[in-house]
């Protein structure tokens, strides 16, 4: 019913800044009103923008709890054990680089194994939504090990009597962080590859470089909604405080788990009801 809502308004409301209007061609067949009269394309890329703008939108919601994690990870890192071996300390900065090495190493294993895995089982490769909604579900899972590994740490923080000591050092290893940000890295490999499939797909070829660009937006977006979110929680909770051992992140990372099942849902609604436009290429996908 969305759907069917969505496209009428396209075709009804969109359809008529195409219709020329008295005054909108000058006398030599230039356009003399510009900003009134849009060519037939202008209105059918905008249709592509508006179908595609709910599953868009779901995926900045996806990429705010991982903006957050990145940032929390490394005030978890600070307050653990850090060493590997006598001689060697890793970086609290460094820590994140486990999702960059972990999205590499599975886009190869996803393109190289599970891809043709998957279509020799089920004689159908894995789609576009269906790899942004395998994103969606790492991503939650993902935040609940965060959570998880957090209470572990708060426990050694108050088995240990360190929370009145903010530079104190829980003895935990940091090793216990690198589950959780493997578990993102692997969900980036399925969903932003996944997302610029669809754009591609999707948009007509006088938006290919939008399809990228959005991708670029939706980063951009998260971060800084992540960074109001995060100055927000500090403000009206005391889950945040510049001594973590005192807060309660994992309260943080639980609710970045709920939020997540939600987004998912809202996601799973969105694809059953987006009615793809390519649908000559959706069938050859299917049967291929």
């Amino acid at each position: 019913m969305a759907a069917h809502t969505l496209d009428s308004f396209c075709c009804r409301f969109l359809n008529r800044a195409s219709l020329k209007a008295e005054g909108d061609i000058g006398s030599d067949g230039s356009i003399a009103k510009p900003w009134s009269l849009c060519t037939v394309q202008h209105v059918e890329d905008l249709k592509s923008l508006i179908r595609i703008f709910p599953l868009w939108s779901s995926s900045i919601f996806l990429s705010i709890p991982i903006a957050i994690q990145g940032s929390l990870t490394i005030l978890q890192a600070l307050s653990m054990d850090r060493h590997l071996g006598q001689h060697f300390k890793i970086p609290a900065g460094s820590v994140a680089v486990i999702v960059l090495i972990s999205t590499s190493i599975f886009l190869t294993l996803i393109d190289r194994f599970l891809c043709p895995m998957w279509q020799k089982l089920t004689r159908k490769p894995l789609s576009a939504l269906q790899r942004i909604g395998v994103g969606h579900v790492l991503n939650v899972l993902g935040m609940a090990v965060s959570a998880l590994v957090e209470s572990k740490r708060l426990n050694r923080v108050h088995t240990h009597h360190l929370r009145s000591q903010p530079s104190s050092i829980v003895p935990m290893s940091a090793l216990w962080l690198f589950p959780q940000l493997v578990l993102v890295g692997v969900g980036e490999a399925f969903h932003f590859p996944g997302q610029v499939a669809l754009y591609y797909q999707e948009f007509p070829a006088s938006l290919r470089s939008t399809a990228t660009a959005m991708i670029a937006m939706i980063i951009g977006i998260a971060y800084y909604l992540s960074t109001a979110i995060i100055d927000l929680l500090r403000k009206v909770t005391s889950w945040l405080p510049d001594n973590i051992n005192n807060g309660r992140l994992d309260t943080v990372y639980w609710t970045l788990t709920v939020v997540g099942m939600l987004n998912f849902g809202y996601f799973l609604a969105c694809a059953r009801l987006y009615k793809y436009q390519n649908a000559e290429k959706e069938v050859n996908d299917s049967s291929a």
